[in-house]
């Protein structure tokens, strides 16, 4: 045996691995699908039948946000008391309204986004896939088994597990490390998504980031926010170039 060649092998093999993405983390809304605006509607649709106010979301921004923090701003809006139970009150009401009006919303799949799903699963050493999303689980659940994309993730993290985003992906990161029985580097981490939240989440695991303009911003603002890649859509990117990237 060669000893030369065995450690010219190792070599290659840690390089290699330290440059590929292990674990890839998708934001929801605006990244994997649009809704119609039926998240919204069922916000605003569960606090005026459960607290008597109605249009509570107006002038509230949801873009990059987490379901708990648009609640407990619209609860102290307008006067409601975001206590454990009426946050668990109008979450249960949240949830029957999001399914309703999922079916009467012209909500679809981003394009791109089954093409590039297609090819993570054609890799060879395919990556995990998870969710990093400001939905609270069931919401999360709801919206994408409506597409029929719930089943290709196999770890994610929630709204449900801490109401701030950088912790959210904190979450995301411990999970996907445990299902890998690694602990995962941040240059092993990829996280897509739509708004700078999502950048700030990626930096804050130290994550790669692949920016999509199909959502809350736009290309402009997503590029001040220097992710490792933008594109409009997830058409004008192939898998295989961002995972084993350097």
């Amino acid at each position: 045996m060669d000893f030369r060649e065995v450690g010219l092998r190792t070599v290659l093999a840690v390089c290699y691995a330290s440059r590929v993405i292990r674990l890839v983390l998708f934001d929801i809304d605006g990244t994997l699908i649009r809704t119609g605006g039926a998240g919204v509607k069922a916000f605003v649709r569960a606090f005026e039948i459960e607290f008597k106010i109605p249009n509570g979301a107006a002038h509230i921004n949801f873009s990059g946000r987490t379901d708990t923090g648009i609640a407990r701003e619209m609860f102290l809006q307008h006067g409601v008391e975001p206590s454990p139970a009426n946050l668990e009150r109008f979450f249960d009401s949240y949830v029957f309204w999001l399914d309703y009006l999922l079916t009467q919303a012209d909500g679809r799949v981003v394009p791109g986004v089954w093409e590039f799903v297609h090819q993570l699963h054609g890799l060879p050493d395919r990556p995990v896939m998870g969710l990093l999303t400001g939905n609270i689980r069931l919401g999360a659940e709801i919206k994408l088994r409506r597409f029929e994309l719930w089943e290709l993730f196999q770890t994610g993290a929630f709204a449900d597990d801490h109401e701030d985003r950088n912790q959210i992906a904190a979450v995301a990161r411990q999970r996907g490390s445990r299902l890998l029985n690694s602990d995962l580097r941040g240059e092993e981490i990829l996280v897509v998504g739509d708004t700078p939240r999502d950048i700030e989440c990626a930096r804050a695991i130290d994550a790669k980031m692949l920016a999509v303009a199909t959502g809350g911003a736009k290309a402009d603002e997503l590029r001040a926010h220097k992710p490792d890649w933008l594109v409009e859509d997830l058409t004008q990117v192939a898998a295989k170039d961002v995972l084993l990237a350097r």
